[in-house]
């Protein structure tokens, strides 16, 4: 890889997250750290406006925005696979929103790029074998709510009986198994962490009140939770 091609990846990728450390640079990039500051430097001195905060890493100062990326045909087509994954989700809000964010990405495909994705999307089949009638239409609400740290209520009905219940929830983490999604959230009512199905959300509603990051990781539920 050359140094302008590093550089351009390298800011396509701050854009891309909100802080990044030398270490991780330089692990992505395989140079060494003292490269890493040539190549920081190298960007400011062209003009990007690069923050470096000190002992944590570099950001791209906000409101700065990078040229169109270009897509190599295996990523476009990475794109493509995965369009057909998301779209075997049984939320609705997911696969639309996904579906509209590809819209946009499609955009700067060059024209041979284009036309060959079109025709790999129509040579890919997702065979689902589960059964189950399971839907939902609630998860990007619910991704927002995590993000932004906002309380949820909701009416929960149990999985295996009709009783339903009121419920006050710190959302903090989602997983998905069997093509079902799980939400683990903070419960005021069992002052606990409780796992909800999400297509057994009824009635949900994001408050304008925000809850304290409880500083949750889902690594450490789910090993202490793991069935032995």
């Amino acid at each position: 890889m050359t140094q302008l091609v590093r550089l351009i990846s390298m800011l396509t990728l701050l854009k891309s997250k909100r802080i990044l450390t030398a270490t991780e640079l330089s692990q992505k990039f395989d140079i060494s750290v003292r490269t890493v500051y040539r190549d920081i430097r190298k960007l400011e001195e062209s003009g990007v406006p690069i923050i470096t905060l000190d002992g944590i890493g570099y950001s791209l100062m906000g409101g700065y925005t990078v040229a169109p990326v270009q897509f190599n045909e295996k990523q476009a087509n990475a794109l493509i696979t995965a369009q057909h994954l998301v779209r075997q989700s049984n939320d609705k809000s997911l696969v639309n929103d996904f579906d509209e964010a590809m819209t946009k990405i499609k955009s700067v495909f060059r024209t041979s790029i284009q036309e060959k994705s079109e025709s790999l999307s129509n040579k890919i089949h997702i065979f689902n074998n589960h059964y189950e009638n399971i839907s939902s239409n609630i998860l990007s609400e619910i991704q927002l709510a995590i993000t932004n740290f906002r309380l949820v209520k909701i009416h929960y009905a149990k999985v295996y009986t009709d009783e339903k219940s009121f419920r006050k929830i710190e959302p903090c983490a989602m997983y998905s198994t069997q093509n079902k999604w799980i939400l683990i959230a903070w419960c005021h009512l069992r002052k606990d962490y409780r796992a909800f199905r999400i297509d057994k959300i009824q009635h949900f509603k994001i408050s304008q009140e925000n809850f304290k990051d409880r500083k949750f990781s889902l690594q450490e539920y789910y090993f202490a939770n793991k069935p032995k």
